[in-house]
């Protein structure tokens, strides 16, 4: 069942997120471009807001994360945010709401593309890494400082960037806070894409048009169980793999995509 509307995401008042909702697409702008993208109070309080919503809204169908200005799609945390004095355990607590949104976009049954321009890094990079897809301009640069404060990269980017980009490269980065160009990134898988600065936001709606058209079922079960293999021996994968053609074969969208071939005819999926 629906339980939100396109109007009740649109019609919030965020304070450092643009959100539009067009064609079944929802694209999540970080805003504060003067300040590198980073997260600060409000930014954290836009993510628990809406991350609680993307899934109550069945006519999203794919989600793209980008962000506002020229030199950075994300810079991480404001550095201001960790000189409050949080005792231990509030600390867990606060962090965990940023984790919940990475998280959930890295869990939502539908495709998450970011395009991202200029410097990713640290919280930045973790972000981006949540996502399915990860194109980036041929500006773009990659890498994590949390070092430098004696702190960790501790939202995914020891835990995610190690499964993305095996062990060697991912010390380089945490460890000896190297920073790799958008060619590297593509070639230890960080990235997907590369394309001219002029062209990022163009790509990255030509691929959500193209995800948009696809059986939902179908992508929505592919990248949960993908993500669940992650994590699970072959032969658990297997038996997921079944189990869940199992369930789209006696869909209706499996019987429409069937009739389309057969028609020779763009498919309609509704989604059930």
């Amino acid at each position: 069942m629906i339980t939100e509307t396109n109007d009740v995401i649109l019609d919030h008042e965020f304070n450092a997120l643009k959100v539009d909702i067009s064609d079944r697409i929802l694209t999540i702008t970080l805003n504060r471009p003067e300040r590198l993208n980073t997260f600060d109070e409000g930014m954290k309080e836009d993510f628990r807001w809406i991350e609680r919503r993307i899934e109550a809204n069945d006519e999203i169908r794919c989600i793209i994360v980008n962000a506002e200005g020229e030199k950075a799609f994300g810079a991480g945390a404001d550095v201001s945010w960790f000189e409050q004095d949080f005792p231990t355990e509030r600390f867990r607590i606060e962090y965990r709401w940023i984790h919940d949104f990475f998280d959930r976009l890295e869990r939502i049954e539908i495709p998450v593309i970011c395009a991202a321009q200029g410097i990713c890094a640290c919280g930045g990079l973790e972000l981006a890494m949540s996502c399915d897809f990860r194109i980036c301009s041929e500006d773009a640069r990659f890498g994590f400082t949390e070092g430098n404060i004696n702190l960790i990269p501790g939202s995914g980017g020891c835990s995610r960037l190690i499964r993305l980009i095996g062990p060697g490269w991912a010390k380089e980065l945490v460890l000896a806070g190297e920073f790799i160009n958008a060619e590297k990134a593509a070639q230890l898988g960080l990235v997907t894409r590369v394309v001219p600065r002029d062209k990022l936001q163009d790509e990255a709606r030509s691929l959500a048009e193209k995800l948009v058209a696809k059986a939902p079922m179908a992508m929505g079960l592919a990248k949960a169980i993908m993500n669940t293999c992650e994590n699970i021996d072959m032969a658990s994968g297997r038996i997921l793999e079944r189990i869940g053609q199992s369930v789209l074969i006696k869909s209706e969208d499996h019987k429409e995509g069937v009739r389309a071939f057969r028609e020779k005819r763009p498919p309609e999926y509704k989604g059930r």
